[in-house]
């Protein structure tokens, strides 16, 4: 699944929300969703500072059993009846079922569904048909036991249940979905989201991943509605009581998990291409909107051929469709051969639509493919292995974008995205290790982070690194074959890639893995005639400034060094299995630098000696140094001056060595972090001070780039178009927010002729001028904004505009939007994005979205509830807030208002301000003295 996960993004007005993959799901460009999976977060901190927690479980565990083996299923014949207009279904189950052990009762899981008639028939006729007599729900493990009057006998039987249930509002199980018709009229479709625990919201049944069966499934449907499943139609007839509606048969699923069934019963419709490996690809889109299908189909009809390759196994299903639907809680979900998404991870409009757009949809559409062979054709045998499933998937995506789209620099991208992102999570004390033990379906949810995602994906790809990509593919080819309609353990990958590389996989990995959090690397250098010397030493790197105490835990750390020589190749790989180590390197110079983790693929920090990091310094400047090389050297000091570990005044004069800077990534991670500091100086009386340093450093690119985008640019694939045009969307973005004069009056400028219609913005200038003019804008700017939202027929541009709604200034003009933020004219996943955006933007923002998610907490937990949706609300609500009492209120109030999904995110955010209003006090004074020394005329 693809989060709309916070990835740290630089684009204040960017898109990705946590989350989804499952593909949690944002960033900015990296959309501030993945939707992961969905991009605007930075990290957390902790209630009780004094203890380190450093458990494998979630707070206060609920005791939880899976379902007993005694019976399980073969094959579910399923058939299901909506009603589209009263919002409830009707459900018959035939599911073939082995009895293993003689029982007098089935246990299954059940939740929200109603249970009219169940029985039992024993294979081969000659038992009678066995009526349940008793039906037990047990609600809070959402199981039901079915009693029957004898024991089932051993060997095979038919289960018969028919039931009824609610097509919800809540976005998950089988629930409806909101949309307007082109006429405008307003109509419901029926789509599904079971990924993690909620098939058993449409159908009861044996709701563990592990549990595989076959699916025959029926849709009983409008004649006018257009039905999917995971499988092609092979039979469509009138129902023979009701001539309006349809049945529509679909052919028998591979054997699968129960999260991967899907259907979709709607308006819908579609593009169709084949691959080159003759798989029949769809693209379902809102009714008149074909047109906007064609770049996710591309993109799909790309990677299946190259999936396929990679893997060497082949996909095995005839079709695959992709379908937007309106009202999604994650960035997409990866159903066997019918993905869903949100709009706005798969819809691109070739006038309307932003390059960030373009590359967040082909990001999402590469990681629900993988899924396809990765988690769909092989599945983790429990949650406890999610982080596989979708670390996996959040590496390959990359790979798979990388393939199709060369020139979007996205190794880089990943760096800043995901990278140091899982880097800022991970250095809590209140993180977890990327393996949890999950119970309780309530715990699955909390998984869904930026540890499972964005970690993961981190660790893998220092995995294939250290691999070689040719041993990684042999090994992931074995993996694919063995465990291939079954399930699989993480230890299960190790093993074959293991055997693949000849490496000691198991025992590296497990150190990533198994225990939270990761290490500081600790360098200096001695020169002894030709030769450098170095010493190397890890320990465990704290948010909080680095683990002092006794049982400070190691890591198997690969470790790549380059030089000056040949800053793109590595000169030495060791892997460093202990506290500490020596390393000479033959043959260098005195006036050469040493670098450590070239590529930034190795997940840890790194703390050079003085004289080493001023020989680097230079080739920041001269661009000597990787554009990734850059962009990890100032984000690990940057981490370091949060932690305490230097002052945060080195940074901003790191910051200023910028000024020659051509990457697009490499500024959006500066970016990033000028955003996190200007936040934690908008507590003090020198906000105005930062705000003038962001204007010097970014005036010099805003100058180069100008505002219209030069031949050959965006237009795709123009080289170098695509970053050009996100870089300048960054700049004026950040320009604008800052208080540049020249770029608010040509926004102004810009925006008057783009709503009188004289001269439509371009759609990569729409984020960047939507957010300056409403940050510098008045009751007017806002409702003509407000206005803009209401025409916008895209749901990319309601986003858009949403985002940055949380801009203006004026307090009564933010409560207008915090209420509008809950209104019918706001998707209900894209309340949290409104809410978010104006905790983000100022100090009175901040105040004001926790005071309205204090009010307003009934209502939005019972419509995210157990959802990452919960955790995402939180996470934005609360992470700018540097006030020590902060912490203590926030603590009180989720005491006494339970959210069991975001305990863990709650526990971060606390931490986060703790460690906010330490950094505040530690550097407040230095930082303010800097910038006025600065200005000041030269003596």
């Amino acid at each position: 699944m693809l989060l709309v996960l916070g990835r740290r993004v630089s684009l204040s007005f960017v898109k990705r929300v946590i989350p989804q993959d499952p593909v949690l799901l944002s960033k900015p460009i990296l959309q501030n969703f993945r939707t992961i999976k969905f991009r605007v977060i930075h990290s957390s901190t902790v209630f009780a500072i004094a203890t380190r927690q450093n458990t494998d479980t979630m707070p206060e565990r609920r005791p939880f059993v899976r379902l007993p083996t005694d019976v399980y299923p073969v094959n579910y014949g399923l058939c299901l009846k909506p009603d589209l207009i009263d919002f409830t279904f009707e459900g018959k189950l035939e599911a073939i079922v082995e009895v293993n052990l003689a029982t007098n009762q089935i246990v299954m899981n059940c939740a929200d569904i109603d249970i009219i008639t169940a029985s039992f028939v024993p294979e081969g006729g000659e038992g009678e048909e066995i009526n349940a007599t008793g039906f037990n729900y047990q609600n809070e493990d959402e199981k039901v036991t079915l009693s029957f009057p004898s024991a089932l006998q051993k060997g095979s039987g038919t289960l018969k249940i028919d039931f009824v249930g609610e097509l919800n509002d809540k976005m998950k199980g089988f629930y409806r979905s909101k949309y307007a018709t082109p006429a405008g009229e307003i109509r419901y479709a029926a789509v599904t989201q079971f990924e993690a625990t909620d098939a058993r919201r449409a159908f009861p049944c044996w709701d563990e991943p592990a549990i595989k069966a076959t699916f025959d499934i029926s849709l009983i449907v409008p004649k006018d509605r257009v039905a999917l499943s995971n499988m092609n139609v092979i039979d469509r007839k009138p129902h023979p009581e009701d001539d309006s509606l349809l049945e529509v048969k679909f052919a028998t699923t591979p054997i699968m998990s129960t999260y991967l069934v899907a259907f979709v019963i709607g308006e819908y419709d579609f593009v169709e291409g084949q691959s080159s490996d003759g798989v029949t690809v769809r693209v379902y889109t809102p009714t008149g909107k074909a047109e906007q299908g064609k770049f996710a189909l591309e993109v799909a009809v790309k990677t299946l051929p190259f999936y396929n390759d990679y893997f060497n196994v082949p996909y095995p299903l005839p079709k695959i469709d992709l379908i937007a639907i309106a009202d999604f809680a994650a960035g997409a979900m990866e159903n066997w051969g019918l993905v869903t998404y949100r709009e706005t991870a798969l819809l691109i409009d070739p006038k309307n639509s932003c390059s960030s757009s373009r590359q967040w949809v082909a990001l999402v559409v590469g990681h629900e493919l993988a899924h396809q062979w990765f988690g769909n054709l092989v599945t983790m045998e429990w949650w406890t292995h999610l982080w596989l499933n979708e670390g996996f998937a959040s590496w390959i995506e990359y790979l798979c974008v990388d393939h199709c789209f060369p020139d979007y620099d996205i190794w880089t991208q990943f760096v800043s995205a995901d990278y140091t992102r899982a880097l800022d999570l991970d250095a809590l004390d209140n993180s977890h290790p990327i393996e949890v033990n999950v119970g309780h379906p309530s715990e699955v949810d909390e998984i869904f982070d930026a540890i499972s995602y964005s970690k993961g994906a981190s660790v893998i790809r220092m995995l294939h690194n250290y691999i070689g990509d040719e041993d990684f593919r042999k090994g992931m080819h074995s993996y694919l074959l063995k465990f291939q309609h079954k399930n699989a353990a993480t230890e299960d990958l190790w093993d074959c890639l293991e055997q693949a590389s000849g490496k000691p996989i198991a025992l590296v990995m497990s150190s990533w893995t198994k225990q939270m959090g990761f290490p500081i690397i600790v360098v200096d250098q001695e020169q002894q005639g030709d030769d450098r010397i170095l010493k190397i030493s890890q320990k465990k790197f704290c948010a909080s400034g680095p683990h002092n105490g006794e049982d400070c835990p190691n890591w198997m750390v690969p470790i790549s060094i380059c030089t000056g020589e040949d800053p793109g190749c590595t000169k030495l790989k060791v892997l460093l299995d202990s506290p500490e180590t020596t390393i000479t390197i033959n043959n260098v110079s005195p006036d050469q630098w040493v670098k450590i983790n070239p590529g930034t693929v190795g997940f840890y920090r790194i703390q050079y000696s003085s004289a080493m990091l001023e020989s680097l310094l230079p080739g920041i400047r001269d661009l000597t140094l990787l554009p990734v090389d850059r962009l990890g050297l100032q984000n690990d000091l940057f981490s370091l001056s949060r932690a305490g570990m230097i002052s945060t005044v080195e940074v901003l004069k790191l910051m200023e060595a910028f000024v020659n800077e051509p990457n697009y990534t490499v500024w959006s991670d500066l970016s990033c972090n000028l955003g996190v500091l200007s936040s934690l100086l908008s507590h003090t009386d020198f906000h105005e001070e930062i705000q003038e340093f962001i204007r010097d450093l970014f005036t010099p690119i805003g100058l180069k780039l100008g505002w219209e985008c030069k031949q050959g640019e965006g237009e795709p694939p123009g080289a170098g178009g695509h970053l050009d045009a996100l870089l300048r969307g960054l700049v004026l973005g950040k320009l604008g927010k800052a208080g540049h004069k020249p770029t608010l009056e040509e926004a102004r400028r810009r925006f008057k002729d783009h709503v009188e219609g004289k001269q439509i913005l371009s759609a990569d200038l729409r984020s960047p001028v939507y957010l300056t003019v409403l940050k510098h804008g008045d009751s007017a700017t806002l409702d003509t904004m407000l206005k803009l939202h209401k025409q916008a027929d895209m749901q990319e541009e309601k986003n858009r505009i949403e985002r940055v709604l949380g801009a203006i200034s004026a307090p009564d003009l933010i409560q207008k939007v915090l209420t509008f933020a809950l209104s019918e004219d706001v998707r209900p996943q894209d309340t949290v994005s409104v809410i978010g955006g104006v905790a983000g933007s100022s100090k009175h923002g901040r105040k004001a979205a926790w005071k309205f998610v204090k009010d307003n907490w009934e209502e939005l937990h019972n419509r995210y509830q157990g959802g990452f949706l919960i955790s995402r609300l939180i996470k934005l609500s609360l992470d700018g807030f540097a006030i020590d009492k902060m912490a203590a209120e926030v603590k009180s109030f989720f005491e006494s208002h339970h959210a069991p999904a975001a305990e863990r995110t709650v526990q971060q955010c606390c931490e986060n301000i703790l460690l906010n209003a330490a950094w505040l006090k530690r550097d407040a004074d230095d930082i303010h003295q800097y910038l006025l020394k600065r200005k000041a005329p030269p003596v």
